[in-house]
């Protein structure tokens, strides 16, 4: 009896460390934001079906590709409001070309939207791959804004950046300058 009740307490003690770890590096993330210099990787907000397009999707044709559910649009205005009212100074934004991605970004309601094949989705153009992620290490790296560069992207493209996979509208805060390796410090949900 007494090694299960010792059991019990060490998987509590285990999650309330590991809420206390999640919320440090949350803390740590809005430092970062509210700190400038640094780069917010954001996967799209919520867009149902499966990981890919439709078969013949074409990126200058929004309706041949998976879209926003209106749960995904409500989500990028909430998540645009929530980082103007911590007053996050977003600098710039980048966004996949793929319309659930510049959709996001526009909802978001932060500033103008640049299109950024850079950050294209690595499962669907799985060719080009390792150069996009290549490339992508080097935008993040080179960032020197005052404020923060926003890139709304794939969670498929976070994941192979950060090695984290993120949920639908979740934003990954890196640093820039470190040498490429896209660190991350910390991740919101903010839907």
């Amino acid at each position: 009896m007494y090694r299960i009740r010792v059991t019990i307490v060490a998987i509590l003690l285990g999650f309330c460390t590991m809420a206390e770890i999640a919320g440090a590096a949350e803390a740590e993330a809005w430092a970062a934001l509210r700190a400038g210099r640094h780069v917010a990787l954001m996967r799209h907000t919520d867009a149902p079906g499966s990981a890919g397009d439709p078969p013949g999707f074409r990126l200058d044709d929004c309706a041949t590709q998976r879209n926003l559910s209106a749960k995904g649009r409500v989500d990028a205005a909430t998540i645009g409001a929530r980082l103007k009212s911590e007053g996050i100074a977003v600098e710039r934004i980048l966004s996949s070309p793929w319309c659930r991605c510049m959709d996001t970004a526009t909802l978001l309601n932060l500033g103008p939207v640049e299109a950024e094949p850079t950050f294209g989705n690595v499962v669907v153009l799985t060719d080009q791959r390792e150069s996009l992620i290549a490339r992508a290490r080097k935008v993040i790296d080179q960032w020197a804004g005052s404020g923060i560069l926003l890139v709304v992207t794939h969670g498929a493209n976070i994941q192979a950046l950060t090695g984290i996979l993120p949920a639908s509208g979740e934003i990954v805060v890196v640093r820039s300058g470190s040498g490429g390796r896209s660190e991350p410090l910390g991740r919101l949900s903010l839907d």
